[in-house]
């Protein structure tokens, strides 16, 4: 709601905010003009004292005219700051939250610690600004510092400044002066993640996201809720993001709560500030033993709050206890935090273990019931002393909107989930993709737009659009999982799993998928490359670095001072610089000599696997093949796209040695397929057994693979049943490019079937039950018409009879075995119709295929 209100507006805001905050500090040392407002005989002020008895320990306190800065600090101040973070979120809270404002002083100065990098290459110095380092103890252990301080804080409160204005301004100073050293030693909002004591009250209250608050994840915007922003000389935002924390609150609430949900810390906080707010007001009673001391507001107003510290601390059925105040204090503190914490984490074991719900769901609605009572309790005390001032219509008024609202919120964040936020994530990122394919979809969206649709809807319409071809949903994915890899929403590791629910919306297979990766990593390798950092606040930080940079080289102003400015307020390290100026530099080939490199060694690759002593394998050969010839093509679309010729790549004409035509195939072993790699084992071990036992350690967890590995070193194949079968299934041109899993589920239904020279495999007549494929030898189909008996002969590879198998009708014609040994793989027609029904791909392949087939047979 308040994520996309202009920058210059909000500036002016938090400037009237802090002014106005400073000035109740500075009351806070000298006011000599409101304490007449409190005076007993002030004709109309609703704040003057009443004269009536506050007992505190059984006797009356004194009371005389005070000055109302500390009274409007905690019974307004503080509790706006709730009411906002529930209600309209972060978003707001931290763009106009003074504190905040303060700590960003530095920045402003450009006074900022930096640390001196020189290239022990190149000598060139660079500095780069500090910050908090996520392995460092502070980066792990960031919340309960903050949690610690929040605890010490409102001890504190009790203890020391409540009451007594003077400490309450020099404990505010301190804070101030914090925040502001803070800003200087750490880049960032280092202040607001790192130190800030309000942080884990709006861990509490704003997550996953306010009443009011936007959808991050959702957003089209590139500058969403409360992350950094400057403005430009000509008006337009950029993001100032320099990455201070990942995942960042500033930029999406909601996928930071997710990210933290099962985290022991997340609990820690949010059952221990249950419990710290009740013990807070508890205490209250417990001091004075009546509740009047609380809601009457004496507390904000006891002049001998410091001289009571030795005093005793609790006051239970009439007798003081001999335990001093300053003990007292953070012994029901603590105690009441612990208590909350234990009960927090029991009620939270039962019901996982009694509940079958998914866990994540089960501690979310905790934290939700957490959110809601504690939020609800702080309201019946939080600023009441002020509330009983006023009519008793405004105060029900009050009352009602805290349950209201409160209630709303409980509704809206029980419902979120995060497979849900997942799906909107995914879901948004497919409807833009959608949008650049350009297809006309006002047809079906009666005057809505695509940003109009809800998640489910994106994918139904995905279903029935007609002009979304198989091409364009590939398209349309292939956006989505690079948008993914680049922001670190997913690696290559957890792609699989993570887009895994998108994948069985859009019917996109496993296979599919990992022909998306390798295509992502053809056309950028540092895309898949686990090393270096990826994240949405470092792409954000990268991005807004290069937009500066891309204005500067408009204006020309690209001036050395400049750009090192530029790389300081970004916290650009070297090797990012020359990652992105390489990608502005109209001279740099850097991507396209990699892309020549690559494809000059898949040539050389395809080279290799003529080795002559491979070439008794003919079969596997083929599988490499096809693999090394797929690399090779996705490599020359890409140089077409870089408007490079591929041609200019040569190959080198030099004999390849046994042990480099071995270092080729190895890097066949990293391909996603496993009857590549599979096959590639195979064929390494045909030039030395010894080295597939050495590669053991290294290959992929795969069934097929593993049980390949084990039954080498072997020159048959036959000896190698089920990889035999999955070879000749991916050569033959019914199964080519079938998805590995489907192969293998029809190898595994599948058996073989040995014949001798003039044996019968089929007869006329006979119902078709099998799709039949020859492995070895050949055969021969003797079609019988008024002319006489044509026959037509087959060789391995070769598919026999698909027509009447696809159609479960009678063969027409007569197999006959023609060699010693002929032998046939037989695959149950049941299995064909089961993967027709569950693969939309194979069907679609075996359409084509017949097709095809049958405009030949009707030109014959």
């Amino acid at each position: 709601m308040f994520a996309q209100l202009p920058e210059r507006q909000m500036h002016v805001i938090r400037w009237v905010l802090t002014i106005g905050w400073l000035l109740v500090i500075a009351s806070l040392f000298y006011d000599p003009w409101t304490p007449a407002l409190t005076e007993q005989s002030h004709p109309w002020s609703p704040l003057r004292l009443t004269g009536e008895c506050v007992q505190v320990q059984g006797t009356c306190i004194a009371e005389a005219p005070y000055a109302i800065g500390a009274i409007l600090f905690w019974g307004a101040i503080v509790p706006a700051g709730i009411f906002i973070l529930l209600v309209f979120g972060h978003e707001l809270w931290r763009r106009i939250c003074p504190l905040s404002f303060l700590s960003q002083i530095p920045r402003a100065l450009g006074w900022q610690r930096q640390f001196k990098r020189e290239n022990q290459k190149t000598g060139k110095v660079r500095y780069e600004l500090a910050k908090v380092n996520s392995d460092s103890w502070l980066g792990r252990n960031y919340l309960y510092v903050q949690f610690g301080w929040l605890f010490v804080g409102l001890c504190g409160r009790i203890l020391f400044f409540n009451a007594d204005r003077f400490v309450l301004g020099l404990w505010l100073v301190f804070t101030i002066i914090a925040a502001i050293a803070v800003g200087y030693f750490y880049s960032g909002k280092s202040w607001c993640q790192y130190f800030c004591p309000m942080a884990p009250v709006q861990t509490v209250f704003s997550e996953p996201r306010g009443l009011l608050g936007s959808k991050a994840h959702m957003s089209d915007s590139q500058i969403t809720q409360s992350m950094c922003r400057t403005v430009e000389t000509d008006g337009k935002e950029k993001s100032a993001c320099v990455a201070c924390q990942s995942p960042c609150l500033d930029i999406d609430s909601e996928r930071t709560y997710w990210d933290g949900l099962n985290k022991p810390e997340e609990s820690l906080i949010r059952y221990g500030y249950v419990g710290l707010v009740i013990g807070y007001f508890v205490y209250y009673y417990l001091y004075a033993g009546n509740w009047d001391y609380y809601f009457s507001g004496a507390w904000n107003r006891d002049a001998d709050q410091l001289a009571s510290l030795m005093s005793p601390g609790l006051y239970l059925n009439g007798q003081p206890l001999p335990i001093p105040k300053i003990l007292a204090v953070p012994l029901v503190l603590g105690a009441s935090t612990t208590i909350a914490y234990f009960i927090g984490r029991l009620i939270e074991h039962r019901l996982k273990s009694q509940l079958k719900l998914h866990p994540d769901i089960i501690q979310h609605r905790i934290f939700v019931i957490c959110t809601f009572g504690v939020f609800n309790f702080f309201f019946f005390f939080a600023g009441r002393p002020l509330l009983r001032l006023m009519p008793y219509w405004v105060q029900a008024s009050f009352d009602i909107a805290i349950v209201f609202l409160s209630t709303l919120w409980l509704q809206q964040a029980w419902r979120r989930s995060s497979d849900l936020y997942s799906r909107e994530n995914l879901a948004s990122r497919f409807r833009k993709q959608l949008a650049k394919l350009q297809i006309d979809v006002s047809q079906y969206l009666e005057g809505r737009s695509l940003d109009d649709l809800h998640t489910n809807e994106v994918y139904v319409l995905a279903k029935i659009l007609p002009g979304f071809t198989r091409e364009k949903r590939h398209e349309a994915y292939k956006g989505v999982v690079k948008e993914a890899l680049e922001e670190g929403y997913v690696n290559y590791s957890s792609s699989l799993e993570v887009l895994k629910q998108m994948r069985q919306e859009l019917g996109v297979s496993d296979d599919e998928h990992r022909e998306v990766l390798e295509e992502l990593g053809i056309e950028d390798p540092e895309i898949l490359n686990p090393n270096r950092q990826r994240s949405l606040e470092n792409q954000i930080r990268l991005t807004g670095y290069q937009k500066s940079l891309e204005r500067l080289m408009r204006l020309q102003q690209q001036d050395g001072a400049t750009i090192r400015t530029l790389n300081q307020q970004y916290s650009i390290s070297q090797q990012e610089e020359d990652w992105i100026q390489s990608g502005l530099s109209p001279e740099a080939d850097q991507k396209l000599a990699g892309l020549q490199a690559r494809l000059s060694e898949w040539i050389e690759c395809d080279r290799a696997l003529n080795h002559p002593m491979l070439q008794s394998q003919a079969a596997v050969l083929k599988v490499l093949k096809d693999t090394v010839q797929r690399k090779q093509e996705l490599i020359v679309v890409e140089l077409r796209k870089q408007n490079s010729d591929a041609t200019s790549v040569q190959p080198n004409s030099a004999e390849i040695s046994t042990q480099d035509t071995i270092s080729y195939l190895e890097l066949l072993l990293s391909h996603y397929n496993p009857i590549v790699q599979a096959a590639t084992l195979f064929a390494i071990a045909q030039l030395n057994g010894d080295r597939v036992q050495s590669l053991a350690h290294k290959l992929p967890d795969h069934p097929l693979v593993q049980d390949t590995a084990k039954q080498l070193p072997s020159s048959d194949l036959r000896k190698l049943p089920t990889l035999e079968k999955l070879v000749y299934l991916s050569n033959s041109d019914f199964f080519h490019r079938i998805q590995s899993q489907t192969l293998i589920e029809i190898e595994q239904r599948s058996q073989v079937k040995p014949y001798s020279k003039g044996e019968v495999i089929t007869e006329t007549g006979d119902t078709c039950r099998e799709l039949l494929l020859l492995l070895e030898g050949a055969a021969g189909i003797h079609y019988s018409s008024e002319n006489g008996v044509r026959v037509e002969h087959l060789h391995p590879g070769q598919i026999l009879d698909e027509l009447e198998v696809l159609t479960h009708s009678n063969s027409e014609n007569t197999i006959v075995a023609e060699s010693e040994v002929t032998r046939i793989l037989a695959i149950p027609i049941d299995a064909i119709d089961d993967l027709l029904d569950r693969d939309p791909d194979f069907a679609r392949r075996i359409l084509e295929l017949e097709s095809r087939q049958l405009q030949r047979l009707v030109r014959a």
